[in-house]
C-alpha cells in the first residue's frame, strides 16, 4: 500500500518562504509522475507542480518563478520550495502520486492514484 506523508507546511508572512516534503513508501516501483495540488476552502483541487521520472517538471501558472518542485529517489522523498509567498497561495497542499507513464505530463487531480493526508499552508499579508 503506497502511502504519502507530507509535512513542512505552517503560517508565514507574505514574502516569505516554505519547503514541503513528501515522503513515499510501500510502492513496488516507483511512481514515475508525483506532484503537488492544493485546495482552498471552497474551491477545488488545482495542480500546483509536477516531476516525472526524467525529472521534467510542470507548473501552474501562478506559482512560476515562485515555486520549485525536486525529488530525491535516494530518499523517496518529494519537495515544493515556495518562495516569495503570497496570501492567495494560502491552501491545504497536497502530495500525489500517479501510477500511469503518460506522455503528457499529468495535471489534474483525476490522473493521480495516491494522496497524501496534506499540510496547511496560510499566508498573512
Amino acid at each position: 500500500q503506497v502511502q504519502l506523508v507530507e509535512s513542512g507546511g505552517g503560517s508565514v508572512q507574505a514574502g516569505g518562504s516554505l519547503r514541503l516534503s513528501c515522503a513515499a513508501s510501500g510502492y513496488t516501483s516507483r511512481p514515475y509522475y508525483m506532484g503537488w495540488f492544493r485546495q482552498a476552502p471552497g474551491k477545488e483541487r488545482e495542480g500546483v507542480a509536477v516531476i516525472g521520472g526524467s525529472s521534467r517538471t510542470w507548473y501552474c501558472d501562478s506559482v512560476k518563478g515562485r515555486f520549485t518542485i525536486s525529488r530525491d529517489n535516494a530518499k523517496n522523498t518529494l519537495y515544493l520550495r515556495m518562495n516569495n509567498l503570497k496570501p492567495e497561495d494560502t491552501a491545504m497542499y497536497y502530495c500525489a502520486a500517479a501510477r500511469t507513464i503518460t506522455s503528457d505530463i499529468p495535471t489534474t487531480s483525476y490522473d493521480y492514484n495516491y494522496w497524501g493526508q496534506g499540510t496547511q499552508v496560510t499566508v498573512s499579508s
